[in-house]
């Protein structure tokens, strides 16, 4: 199904301006920006949820056994793996396909090498720049996680 007008901006590795037509079903390789397709957002998505789940059972579990904030801390590695999840569904783009050097837009499972040097370099980038992204927002998360609860006792 088409969607008339349907386009957005999408940054190719030779910094190119492309148009991405997204009413597409499966969409279409970009280098450091798309390289995965339904099943595998589909994948990420669940994933997503999981792990946001997770990290709020295990912030509610910290509450609850009232330990010191600095345990508070412990949060990180679990807010950071949602963030990462979240932001390979909203980007379509899979951090570990990307450091690999590798892509899937069929049957879960099946991945094709990227062949092309530059094409996995603009991936590698965008792994290492979503892995950064996802940590620094883990860490916003865990900071107020820290911080919120401390100021509701002393309120």
């Amino acid at each position: 199904m088409r969607v008339p007008g349907a386009t957005r901006f999408a940054q190719a590795a030779d910094n190119a301006s492309v148009i991405k037509d997204i009413s597409e079903p499966g969409g279409a390789y970009r280098p450091g920006a798309c390289n995965i397709g339904p099943a595998e957002i589909g994948r990420r998505r669940r994933s997503a949820l999981a792990t946001t789940a997770l990290a709020i059972g295990v912030a509610v579990a910290v509450v609850i056994a009232g330990l010191p904030p600095l345990a508070y801390l412990v949060e990180l590695p679990f807010a950071a793996a949602a963030a990462v999840n979240w932001l390979q569904v909203t980007r379509r783009f899979c951090v570990a396909f990307g450091a690999a050097g590798v892509l899937n837009f069929g049957r879960l499972g099946r991945v094709e090498s990227v062949t092309d040097a530059a094409a996995r370099a603009a991936d590698r980038r965008m792994a290492l720049r979503m892995t950064l992204e996802g940590v620094v927002y883990g860490g916003v998360v865990t900071l107020l996680f820290w911080i919120v609860p401390a100021w509701l006792r002393s309120a």
